[in-house]
């Protein structure tokens, strides 16, 4: 018996559809490419789901996708013989959006129409895209195993609400029945249809079938007057079905047959991103394990790049079978910006998630991807700085232009995924080196994010034994820091690392190329041969002269200071916090508080210059007491902290100054 109900649309979605039908009207062919990706996405489920239960394929066990369209009634019909849905999951599916997709979608949004109408698929309301074409969508379907009487219709205006009822639908899938607005009726055309086809959807291994057109001349009507008494001709359909797509998965091919364009449009296809990606790599892997992979590096980051509980990884085949989406265990975390397909040979058809992880041919996948992407990686690097020049014997080298065109990549990939980057240090310890090389820093002599380990080594001062960098919240505040005085002073560059990351990355690096890393901010500084004997000397002295005022500042800080010392690292400032060499900076254990998580309660090291005027004045200084805390909580607001007790250092600093 047939039922039908009205229900109203979740609020986001009724936003999402004034959105829609209101706003995004400069790409409408985008419609094409989501409707017809998701009738593909149906078809992939009803593989995988018949990989244990071949009943589901019914009577018609080759998936396809048509297109269709009726001029008269000014219909365009998606329809595919994928998994299809019951009825509680088009209400599921058309009615709501389950992420908090929405939300994020209209914070994307940034006024550019083409743009922002590129979003749609991004954040997984592809089916909505139909309601910038049409002014009623209807949806016919009948989930695979489901009895023919329990097929379901669903219509809406893209308003407020949605009808659904239960109708008898003999075939299995979706047909999706778009009712044409006066303004898309050019989508009532065979070689428009075709166009976009070509454009967005030539890639999907699936058929797209149309059906054929012949050219039909007008018959006489009045058979004495050939002239004048003729319906005009046109095209009429054949009843013949052809597939207008290559209908062959494209990291199947050839890669002498592919070209750029479509490995672009194939990437926007995946990655639901509107932008071209920086670089790919195309490869079938032969041996114990046999793999083609098809790996994207995206130009631009994506809004949830950041967000733990996104799931990231690459489209996962076996034998052209798709399997799923997001297959972690192929990509390391580190790399979870890479997009992409695996199409395994040797994984069994039924490979689960569980199963992923402890495959060896799996983890043999996933070793063999991870060195394919750091090896586009380096090569980008490589031509990062690569320019055309005048060689010693003034003639200019030729730069080839595939090079040419990889100039200034690497920078442009570093700005966006340089700090997920780093994650792999601690990560990825058989890669460490060759991350470590991609790494890049601004310095004190450069505030570009471009100086890599390897230029900073080859710029070293004679006599230099370590490779000196800063740990701070921002470029300003590590610049500014006064642990970088006696370095600014003698010329010796410091890498600055500014990324929240930097931290923890750099407990995993301890040397690049056999060269130690220092931090400035640990320990007692050390310029070995860079220190000529006579500051030695004159260190040394400065410290007995003060040692009496010393003690008292040991005991007036004994609470927040774990020792007190004279230092050579300051030129202008009067005093800064440091940790000892293994421990934790006040940095990071404030990221950890700041966090949530757990830090051990560790004291800091406040070092001073015994040259400067404020430090001496401590000696016999009626306000010892006030003066001691004023220097300790300035040395902790320069590095980016705060006084624990905010208001006790006001009142002091007004007392002095009063």
């Amino acid at each position: 018996m047939s039922t039908k109900q009205t229900l109203s649309f979740q609020a986001e979605v009724a936003q999402l559809l004034h959105l829609v039908t209101h706003s995004l009207y400069s790409n409408q062919e985008i419609f094409l490419r989501e409707l017809i990706s998701n009738a593909s996405d149906a078809c992939d489920k009803l593989r995988f789901e018949g990989l244990n239960n071949s009943a589901l394929f019914e009577d018609a066990p080759n998936l396809e996708v048509r297109v269709s369209f009726d001029k008269a009634a000014k219909t365009l019909t998606i329809t595919d013989n994928g998994i299809g849905m019951s009825q509680q999951e088009a209400i599921d599916h058309l009615g709501t959006i389950a992420k908090s997709g929405t939300k994020d979608f209209m914070g994307k949004l940034s006024g550019d129409q083409k743009q922002d109408a590129q979003l749609i698929g991004q954040f997984g309301v592809g089916f909505y895209s139909g309601f910038i074409v049409a002014d009623k969508i209807t949806v016919e379907s009948r989930r695979a195993g489901l009895k023919a009487q329990e097929g379901v219709r669903w219509i809406s205006g893209g308003t407020g609400d949605f009808e659904v009822e239960t109708i008898t639908r003999a075939q299995r899938g979706t047909s999706i029945i778009l009712h044409l607005r006066d303004d898309a009726e050019e989508y009532l055309n065979a070689w428009k249809l075709k166009q976009v086809i070509a454009k967005y959807s030539d890639h999907i291994s699936l058929p797209i079938l149309m059906e054929k057109e012949e050219w039909k001349d007008g018959e006489l009507i009045n058979p004495s007057d050939e002239n004048g008494g003729r319906q005009p001709g046109g095209m009429v359909k054949t009843g013949e079905w052809e597939t207008i797509n290559k209908a062959s998965a494209l990291w199947t091919r050839p890669k002498k047959d592919i070209t750029e364009e479509q490995y672009a449009d194939f990437y926007k296809a995946i990655s639901h991103d509107h932008e071209a990606p920086l670089t790919w790599a195309h490869n079938r892997v032969e041996g114990n394990t046999e793999y083609t992979q098809l790996l994207y590096i995206p130009a631009k980051a994506p809004f949830d790049l950041w967000n733990r509980d996104k799931k990231a990884g690459v489209k996962l085949y076996v034998k052209r079978v798709f399997i799923m989406d997001d297959a972690e265990a192929l990509m390391p975390t580190y790399l979870r910006f890479v997009k992409g397909v695996i199409d395994s040979a040797d994984l069994p058809l039924n490979v689960s998630r569980e199963l992923l992880q402890e495959s060896r041919d799996v983890r043999s996948i996933r070793e063999g991807s991870t060195k394919r992407v750091l090896s586009m990686l380096e090569d980008l690097a490589k031509h990062d700085k690569h320019d055309t020049a005048a060689g010693a014997d003034g003639v200019t080298d030729v730069v080839d232009a595939d090079d040419k065109a990889k100039e200034g990549k690497y920078t442009a990939f570093y700005s966006e995924f340089g700090a997920v980057l780093k994650e792999g240090l601690g990560e990825d310890f058989g890669n460490r080196e060759r991350l470590a090389k991609l790494l890049r820093f601004a310095s004190t002599t450069s505030d570009s994010v471009t100086v890599g380990f390897a230029d900073y080594k080859a710029r070293m001062k004679e006599g230099q034994e370590a490779i000196y960098y800063i740990t701070a919240d921002t470029l300003a505040a590590a610049k500014n820091s006064p642990q970088l005085e006696v370095f600014k002073k003698k010329g010796i560059e410091v890498l600055l690392m500014t990324d929240r990351v930097d931290e923890w990355a750099l407990n995993y690096l301890h040397e690049f190329d056999g060269t130690p890393l220092q931090s400035v901010a640990k320990g007692a500084v050390d310029l070995g041969k860079l220190q000529d004997e006579a500051e030695k000397k004159a260190a040394e002295e400065a410290a007995e002269a003060f040692k009496p005022v010393l003690a008292k500042l040991k005991e007036a800080l004994k609470d927040k200071a774990e020792d007190v010392r004279v230092t050579t690292r300051l030129v202008d400032s009067p005093a800064c916090l440091v940790v000892q060499d293994d421990g934790m900076s006040t940095q990071l254990a404030r990221m950890l508080k700041q966090a949530g998580q757990q830090a051990p309660e560790t004291k800091p090291v406040l070092e001073v210059n015994a040259e400067h005027a404020l430090v001496k004045k401590l000696d016999g200084s009626v306000h010892f007491h006030d003066l001691a805390h004023i220097l300790f909580d300035q040395a902790l607001l320069a590095e980016g902290g705060l006084p624990e007790d905010p208001a006790a250092y006001v009142k002091r600093v007004n007392a002095l100054l009063a």
